[in-house]
């Protein structure tokens, strides 16, 4: 079945309200669990599926991410006939940057007229989860749907989702934004299932009737006249798209359970690999319920924290509740607690950095505190 599929990871226009994290960066790259980033997930999960022509609708800040993806090779997309395709906009000027997704499918066409595969599963890079999208292709055709939209029934979502609401026979009837108040407990997982040629029907339909968005305005206004199913996602899911939601989706990794079944069920999870030596933990650690990545230099004590790769911490010094990332440096006898650190972050001695439990403390990258 996978081989009838293509995927998209569409990054244009994501929610983003991760301040300094993405000042630099896009949403899709932003690191998360001490050596991923938020984009390795859906990704990972189409290879996993067996999709292995993938195309990712790039929009700004993207250095990083050509960066990061480079060839396809971590995720084997280098070696195939299809592949990872990352597609940037056609142009740098302001206005056409700013116009909606559907602009940009358009803009892009020849790569799906070329391409002989019938389906294609579009998704954004902030929901964090291990799917499998075979069995949602094959629920998708024993309903005849036009349209899946992957679903989640779940009360207390962190980040920022839109609301759907469905019939008994699990039609979608009704869908509004994440800054709504629909009375349900079902969010949309932003991954919609559909046959490449009606997309490109929506999509030059659409655009022809003055509309700009695919789903705020291309399938919101044809939930009466095409067949618009949900499929009830069980697994663990994070969206991840604000600052609180990126801090408690982090610290929920330090629960095994999450752990095991985030990274590595259905399957594995892939990354660009960094070869570095393993962590050290010198006579004066102390480390307690933390996600440590290779490279780093434990002198002091991290309790309930997650440290990327490259980081080091003095003697002395105490991390609770924090994120550290790469090549963060933490002087001797410092606190840092409910504090979320980018990377390059250099924090003196002797120093002192509380945030608040629900929204902790921001240092952007390259900084001295």
């Amino acid at each position: 079945m996978s081989n009838r599929i293509m995927g998209v990871i569409n990054l244009i226009h994501e929610t983003d309200e991760l301040e300094h994290l993405t000042q630099s960066r896009c949403l899709a790259t932003v690191p998360f669990g001490a050596r991923y980033r938020l984009i390795d997930f859906i990704l990972s999960s189409m290879v996993n599926s067996g999709i292995n022509k993938v195309a990712v609708f790039a929009h700004t800040k993207y250095r990083s991410l050509m960066d990061h993806l480079g060839s396809g090779k971590y995720w084997d997309l280098n070696n195939r006939q299809s592949g990872l395709f990352i597609l940037p906009p056609a142009t740098d000027d302001l206005q056409e940057i700013s116009r909606g997704d559907l602009y940009h499918f358009y803009q892009n066409r020849d790569y799906f007229n070329r391409s002989t595969l019938e389906y294609v599963v579009i998704t954004r890079s902030h929901m964090v989860c291990n799917i499998d999208f075979n069995p949602i292709i094959d629920e998708h055709e024993a309903r005849g749907a036009d349209i899946t939209i992957v679903c989640k029934k779940q009360h207390d979502l962190a980040g920022k989702a839109r609301k759907v609401k469905m019939s008994s026979d699990g039609r979608i009837t009704s869908i509004q934004e994440n800054y709504g108040r629909m009375l349900s407990d079902i969010s949309s997982m932003e991954m919609y299932v559909m046959k490449k040629d009606l997309l490109m029907e929506i999509v030059e339909t659409s655009l022809a009737q003055g509309q700009d968005h695919l789903v705020r305005h291309a399938i919101f206004s044809r939930l009466n006249k095409l067949r618009v199913y949900g499929h009830l996602y069980d697994g663990y899911l994070g969206v991840v798209n604000t600052l609180e939601s990126y801090f408690s989706n982090s610290m929920n990794l330090l629960c095994p359970e999450v752990w095991k079944e985030l990274f590595f069920q259905p399957g594995t999870i892939f990354t660009k690999v960094k070869d570095e030596p393993p962590a050290r933990y010198l006579e004066s650690s102390k480390v307690n319920n933390s996600l440590i990545a290779n490279g780093c230099r434990i002198e002091g004590t991290v309790e309930n924290s997650i440290l990327f790769r490259g980081v080091h911490i003095g003697k002395g010094a105490v991390i609770r509740n924090s994120i550290i990332m790469q090549n963060g440096i933490i002087g001797e006898n410092s606190l840092i607690q409910h504090s979320i650190l980018d990377k390059d972050v250099r924090v003196d001695c002797n120093r002192d950095i509380r945030g608040a439990e629900r929204l902790p403390f921001l240092a952007g990258k390259r900084k001295t505190i």
